[in-house]
């Protein structure tokens, strides 16, 4: 397992980091046992899918070894509300059953039928692929779904690094970090944004949680891109529910690093600005211009040199590491004030039986400094926008839903 996968991993013993991707399908499949059975079967002849966890030394990083498909990893679930808003209060329930990756690293629920799917006229059905961040990051996860209900594109084979000697590596990511910083100071690259305030949508996520998600086709969104167009939609939501605009605002965005992934993590967090006080106009394109300067940075020899270097960590200094993380702390300054995860997951070209896919939707999860996470998640032209929140930082889930429907 590669140093970063192995970090998510014990990680997750302190913050729960199980990913949540859901797929919606027009109809239910005429025979569902028969849809599940091919879902088992395209499983099964994927690595990526066949496989889980073993952890055997503390000296030494967890290793990945073949398993078989297991007959409770497709579990049809019964639904006390059988209404879109009830499927989604059953999807929220199911983080509180983390997966242990050393027997099952990712498990497919099914509810069917589901009333009231945005777009479906009559009844449909949902499956949630539950997924270790260990296993998958936003796009990995998609590939894997994607393989699972019958599109015909492997999931990308991981170009494991070696793992070097450590102080060659480490020398190396520091040379490439102070070109990094003479880069920026010669105005090549733009410095990153920094920290900022805690708000309330950072408070420690307690009492109920919730998810909602609104739909769009591609073209209702204005913007360069979807990802510019809801976060500055997100700008205007979140000054409304914080009764202002909020100067420091801004918004926490991963981004797949270039390249030919090296671990089954390969992205990067950055910060956007959110801008509230400017006008729509000059808000996205300041919000564009950060995204593309987080994206040449995350570009930059350093970020690759970097991830060199930690490959060489050895396995008892990273769990050291991880003991040393306080999930209690509560620092003053936040890399951001929101989550803005943001995937799109190819054609429309999937089905779960014989239901053609609808759309597709993600929640990222929450954390001790995060109460407030977004989801931003395409297949063909439909575009799912996501709210994942604890009542803590938000309130009243519905009427922030309304400000952000009424900016988008």
């Amino acid at each position: 397992m590669a140093a970063v996968d192995a970090q998510f991993y014990w990680m997750s013993a302190k913050v729960p980091n199980d990913d949540f991707l859901l797929y919606a399908f027009d109809g239910e499949p005429a025979e569902l046992e028969h849809a599940i059975e091919q879902v088992c079967r395209r499983a099964g002849a994927c690595p990526d899918l066949t496989m889980r966890v073993r952890d055997g030394s503390a000296l030494t990083y967890p290793r990945w070894v073949p398993a078989a498909i297991r007959p409770e990893q497709v579990v049809c679930q019964d639904l006390a509300d059988a209404t879109w808003r009830g499927c989604l209060a059953a999807v929220v329930g199911l983080a509180d059953n983390q997966l242990d990756i050393r027997r099952m690293p990712w498990r497919l629920h099914v509810f069917t039928p589901v009333l009231g799917i945005p777009g479906v006229t009559g009844a449909g059905a949902v499956a949630v692929m539950q997924v270790a961040h260990a296993v998958a990051d936003g796009i990995r996860g998609a590939a894997m779904a994607a393989w699972l209900f019958g599109r015909g594109a492997p999931v990308t084979e991981v170009a494991r690094l070696p793992a070097g000697f450590l102080p060659w590596r480490a020398a190396d990511a520091a040379r490439n970090h102070r070109q990094l910083v003479r880069d920026t100071q010669a105005g090549l690259l733009a410095p990153g944004l920094g920290s900022r305030p805690r708000l309330p949508t950072n408070a420690r996520p307690d009492g109920p949680r919730s998810m909602r998600t609104l739909v769009r086709h591609r073209a209702q969104l204005s913007g360069p891109t979807v990802t510019v167009a809801v976060l500055a939609a997100v700008s205007t939501a979140l000054s409304g529910l914080l009764g202002g605009p909020v100067d420091s605002l801004g918004a926490e965005v991963p981004m797949a690093k270039p390249g030919v992934p090296q671990a089954h993590n390969h992205f990067s967090n950055f910060t956007v600005g959110l801008y509230p006080g400017l006008g729509m106009d000059a808000r996205v394109e300041r919000i564009a211009t950060d995204v593309a300067n987080g994206r040449r940075r995350i570009e930059h020899p350093a970020t690759r040199a970097a991830d060199r270097a930690f490959a060489a960590v050895p396995a008892p200094l990273v769990r050291w590491g991880v003991t040393l993380f306080d999930p209690n702390a509560q620092p003053a300054q936040v890399a951001g004030n929101t989550v803005v995860s943001s995937v799109h997951r190819g054609a429309a070209d999937l089905s779960f039986g014989d239901a053609p896919v609808v759309l597709t939707a993600g929640y990222p999860a929450l954390s001790p400094l995060m109460g407030l996470t977004h989801g931003v998640h395409g297949i063909g032209d439909t575009i799912a926008i996501s709210v994942h929140a604890a009542e803590s930082a938000v309130p009243d889930i519905d009427d922030y839903l309304q400000l952000l429907d009424a900016a988008l």
